[in-house]
């Protein structure tokens, strides 16, 4: 589904990867984690084809980047960090039905699922100044999904929520997870994520340092600069978190 290939990236006259690669299969949910400043959300635009590779090469679901960007665009579904730049429409119901035309009985009724299943049915018709920031989150994973996307991208979906807020978007992930969308998500705090992500991928200034499952990756963990999960400091693995 998604492979990396010695991926070299400038920002702003700023080296922010050297030399990146990885593979994941379809199917899959990557955890991307490590310090501020890693390179988590530039990585995550890349794979969305927002940004170009300098050389080396990516590619998604068999499009390749550089040359195939829009292609890319098209299948992936990006949710940034500041739910506030994504939400285009005025209301819930406007912002999940852009695109639709208004005829599309089919397309409509997926509005109105994905609405329920986001707990935000009854706030069809509000505007959306009035959601708090985790029900904005929510919107704007659920406009992705609608779209049907064959990957999603999630930039610290976990960011800001309370504990109800947690809980429901944990349910949201794993739900994702068992209708074998492909996820790459990243986190500062990962106990959330412990039991979701199949692979784990830490960066550390520009540089992939450590790939693999959480038995792999976790011991690792704090010499890169990510807190372990609770549970596996106390010594019992990886459990699902409450």
């Amino acid at each position: 589904m998604i492979h990396l290939a010695d991926i070299h990236f400038t920002y702003d006259r700023t080296k922010v990867f050297q030399g990146i690669s990885l593979r994941l299969e379809r199917g899959l949910t990557l955890a991307l984690v490590g310090a501020n400043g890693s390179g988590k959300s530039t990585l995550l635009s890349l794979l969305a084809g927002l940004y170009v590779p300098d050389t080396g090469c990516l590619s998604v679901a068999g499009y390749a980047s550089p040359g195939q960007e829009k292609a890319i665009r098209l299948l992936s579904g990006l949710v940034v960090q500041d739910a506030d730049l994504q939400i285009l429409g005025a209301t819930v119901g406007e912002d999940l039905c852009l695109g639709l035309d208004p005829e599309d009985a089919v397309g409509m009724a997926e509005a109105r699922r994905l609405a329920a299943s986001f707990y935000l049915e009854e706030l069809w018709e509000e505007p959306v100044q009035v959601l708090s920031w985790g029900q904005k989150r929510k919107l704007c994973i659920a406009a992705a999904l609608r779209r049907k996307p064959k990957l999603l991208l999630l930039d610290e979906p976990f960011s800001g929520l309370d504990y109800p807020g947690m809980r429901e978007m944990r349910s949201v992930l794993l739900a994702n997870k068992a209708a074998k969308l492909t996820q790459v998500i990243s986190a500062h705090d990962i106990e959330p994520l412990a039991d979701i992500a199949d692979l784990w991928a830490v960066l550390e200034k520009g540089r992939l340092v450590a790939w693999g499952t959480a038995a792999e990756v976790f011991p690792l963990l704090a010499g890169h600069h990510v807190r372990p999960p609770c549970s596996w400091q106390a010594g019992l693995g990886v459990r699902p978190w409450e």
